[in-house]
């Protein structure tokens, strides 16, 4: 990544309503006589700052989506970072709800000051749907060639140059090739569909061959678990290859006819259920949308509570880098990473007695005091924290003051929350801006708290009225921000400006507690960061991909998932195996990290893994290779200054996790795959564990996850094998040695007795 940059130059503005703002790039006006550069036209992006979705309510009825901090970090900062760094030039960010607050952000952000990147914004305060910006933006002229269309709450570490590559290569075969949409392999899992990212369930169907989308559905408009595909599909297709198993990353590669489509159908809205659905059924125009699938990058959406918590575990993780809390770029002050994936700003005022946990970030300015336990967490800036606190898998944002005996489980708290002394936060709370908790009052789970009162209707395009709304809550809002002193003196004159509902939050406490709307009992807990409920998890175990049927027109099922070829009725399942493999290895890796970070029980660790490995089709050994990777990799990531260090933080890895890993080998050629895996790793990935291979296979049988018989037999059919199969063999020479010869020790001992 390139430095900050500090300098400042001239904004361009120009008019009011859809005001355009940016900066010009250094070296705009040098004249090239290379041909190529005087037809090469700069990549451009579209952010929609706007999700045009009530999902982030209440927080969202006071600050826009993007702005929402994400690891401490404006969520808006990840997306334009990445774009900066995969080769966008100019980004013409779309505002709509809260744009003021936007502008004001990026005007005063490093983006604008940025010598090779121009970040313009377009205001449109009419547009209500995403439809109705692309709209706006074509209006505006503003795009000359292909475009990357993305929202702002978008993080990934994928390189943009093969897709790049395809969309044009395609565009030139067939200029009705108009976008290019980038898919990941998902959960095969019904437990981690519904667990990572609390998104619908997707069903593709694409051709294995060109990469056309042929067909594009959401479980949410599955009709009693049936999807119909039309036959003429499949005959018109010589293979078609379904997937359920795929996340839409909402990245995608567009050319300018998108836009102009846009302004042709006023009935497009939304992207994927009206734009590209639409797009896939048209016989008239013939316009045709591909997918790019990405394996060992990232990329996902935050599109409501759970995504929130699971992308910035991700980013805990360092499964963004180079988008991580230790490394710096645009907007945020790194943090030093310390033990356990934990990480520190440099001024944090801790207790001695308080206590720090695995996979956690502490901002700027905040103090802890002692005794208090936090672990899984984010801290921000300027937070007060007093003693025999407990703060577990929940986000703190910013100058929140949390008073001593609170618990907090899995609960999200906003800037400037005050919690009095014993407040309990039951898991999936959301705390908005300012609001009081109540001495000793419990929050009941899944409760929204706020100033404003809950809405009487829940349209999108509300928060434009909150945004500009002047009078109620908006004025107490203004006399909390000016308010100095104690926090007591705080809410006595909120209280005396307003007559607030202070029965719903404990004596002293402020805020409404907002109802759980009819029929959206289920988002609750499908959207929110509290982990699933053990009823609702044990209904989701027995979930399979057989509850949904695919049936053609006449009545023919077909499979969910694999490849169809033309006598497909007929002909057995032809699935990719090297996608699925990947898939697998990337689900099982996530899961661990997960029971890491969550602190799951083995118990329960062992019994998710088991059920997704039956549900994968995949044998003890393929999932105790993958799991041992898994620890060794967490090892690596472990901070360490030396081989020794390192070899330390494997023996803490293997010790905690031991019962997992030996739970999958029920035989000796699982055994002998996991010590393959260690082999393939110190060659490869993790090159660094190679001096300790002999060590690492001695603390295997030590811990009695790796038997003899099985280090013998590895070492037997290493025998006529290449000198540079034989490598670790040599290393381990004597270590095998002594195997072979203690049990003849051993007889020698008997026989003298």
């Amino acid at each position: 990544m390139r430095p900050s940059v500090s300098t400042t130059q001239e904004f361009l503005k120009e008019g009011e309503e859809g005001v355009a703002m940016g900066v010009q790039r250094k070296g705009a006006n040098r004249v090239s006589e290379d041909p190529e550069e005087l037809t090469r036209v700069p990549l451009q992006a579209i952010l929609l700052a706007d999700s045009f979705a009530t999902k982030f309510r209440p927080i969202t009825l006071e600050r826009p989506k993007v702005l929402l901090p994400v690891v401490n970090v404006p969520m808006i900062n990840y997306t334009l970072a990445w774009l900066e760094s995969a080769g966008v030039e100019e980004v013409i960010v779309f505002c709509c709800a809260h744009s003021k607050q936007v502008i004001d952000y990026l005007e005063s952000s490093e983006w604008f000051s940025h010598p090779n990147f121009s970040v313009t914004t377009i205001v449109s305060h009419n547009s209500i749907s995403a439809g109705d910006a692309l709209r706006v933006i074509y209006e505006r002229n503003v795009i000359n060639g292909d475009f990357v269309l993305i929202s702002g709450d978008a993080v990934s570490n994928m390189s943009l140059t093969q897709v790049l590559k395809e969309h044009k290569e395609r565009k030139k075969k067939d200029s009705n090739a108009v976008m290019t949409m980038v898919i990941r392999p998902s959960k095969p899992s019904p437990i981690t569909r519904q667990s990572r990212l609390g998104t619908d369930e997707l069903f593709l169907a694409i051709d294995p061959n060109t990469k056309q989308l042929l067909y594009y559905e959401e479980k949410a408009e599955y009709s009693k678990g049936v999807i119909c595909l039309d036959k003429l599909l499949l005959t018109d297709n010589p293979s078609i290859s379904l997937h359920n198993d795929a996340q839409d990353c909402y990245i995608d590669i567009c050319s300018p006819e998108v836009l102009s489509l846009f302004t042709d159908n006023f009935d497009y809205q939304h992207l994927r259920r009206h734009f590209v659905k639409a797009l896939l059924v048209d016989d008239i125009m013939d316009y045709k949308i591909f997918t790019h699938e990405i394996h060992s990058s990232y990329a996902a959406r935050i599109d409501n509570f759970r995504s929130y918590d699971t992308i910035s575990k991700d980013i805990i993780q360092r499964r963004t880098y180079p988008f991580v809390p230790d490394v710096k770029f645009f907007g945020n002050s790194a943090t030093k990473l310390e033990r356990q994936g934990m990480y520190r700003a440099s001024e944090v005022v801790q207790s001695r007695y308080a206590e720090i946990g695995p996979f956690t970030v502490i901002g700027n300015g905040t103090k802890i005091e002692s005794n208090t336990k936090i672990s899984n967490s984010v801290v921000g800036e300027g937070c007060t924290i007093g003693s025999n606190v407990s703060i577990e898998g929940s986000y703190i944002w910013d100058n929140v003051i949390i008073e001593d005996d609170c618990k907090i489980m899995h609960a999200i708290v906003c800037d400037g929350v005050v919690m009095k002394s014993g407040a309990v936060l039951e898991p999936g709370v959301v705390l908005s801006f300012k609001v009081v908790i109540g001495q000793q009052f419990v929050v009941p789970s899944y409760s929204k708290v706020s100033l404003h009162p809950q809405p009487t209707k829940q349209d999108s395009d509300e928060e434009l009225e909150y945004a500009d709304d002047s009078s109620g809550v908006a004025k107490i809002l203004s006399i909390t921000s000016t308010l100095e002193g104690s926090k007591e003196a705080m809410t006595s004159q909120l209280l005396e400006k307003q007559s607030w509902p202070t029965y719903e939050l404990g004596t002293g406490g402020v805020g409404y507690v907002w109802s759980v709307c009819e029929g959206s009992h289920e988002e609750e807990w499908r959207h929110s960061i509290a982990p699933i409920p053990a009823d609702k998890l044990a209904e989701a175990m027995q979930t399979t991909d057989d509850d949904l049927e695919l049936l053609t027109h006449d009545g023919s099922v077909l499979p969910t998932a694999g490849e169809l070829k033309p006598d497909y009725i007929d002909s057995d399942d032809d699935v990719n195996e090297d996608s699925r493999d990947e898939s697998f290895e990337s689900e099982v890796e996530e899961a661990f990290l997960r029971f890491v970070c969550e602190n799951i029980k083995e118990e329960n660790a062992i019994s998710e893994q088991r059920t997704f490995r039956v549900t994968c089709t995949k044998s003890c050994a393929d999932a105790a290779g993958v799991i041992f990777y898994s620890m060794m990799k967490l090892s690596l990531e472990t901070p360490h200054s030396s081989p020794s260090e390192l070899f330390n933080n494997a023996v803490n890895v293997i010790t905690q996790w031991q019962k997992l890993l030996k739970s999958f080998l029920t035989d000796i050629d699982a055994e002998i795959e996991v010590i393959l895996k260690f082999e393939e790793m110190c060659l490869e990935s993790t090159t660094e564990f190679s001096p300790l291979f002999s060590q690492i296979l001695w603390l295997l049988y030590d811990k009695e996850i790796i038997q003899e018989d099985a280090i013998l037999k590895w070492d037997d059919e290493k025998k006529d094998a290449d000198d540079f199969d034989k490598v670790f063999v040599k290393k381990s020479e004597e270590f095998i040695k002594w195997l072979r010869e203690a049990p003849e020790e051993d007889d020698e001992e008997v026989g003298e007795d």
